[in-house]
């Protein structure tokens, strides 16, 4: 059986790490209808190699907006820009 690719044995593994549709790191509202109130807060989430981790909170949509521009994948993760688990800076 001829591999996908034959230079890396590991592609399928790696393949299957990446998050879905490439997003690194996504936001979601706390309490529902996200783009009906945008000055709620948001839980932000990252991509660890298996799922979506919590990764802190943004109390409005477009600093959610911002972390999720902010860093690439790879970087190190946890509190940006003031994010962290309060939610305020």
């Amino acid at each position: 059986m001829q591999r996908a690719n034959d230079g890396d044995p590991l592609a399928a593994y790696h393949k299957r790490r990446r998050p879905p549709l490439d997003v690194w790191r996504r936001h979601r509202p706390l309490h529902g209808g996200g783009h009906l109130r945008p000055d709620e807060a948001r839980a932000l989430e990252e991509w660890d190699g298996f799922a979506y981790a919590p990764a802190g909170t943004a109390a409005t949509l477009a600093e959610a907006q911002r972390w999720v521009n902010e860093q690439t994948p790879g970087a190190a993760s946890g509190s940006v820009g003031g994010h962290g688990t309060s939610g305020s800076q």
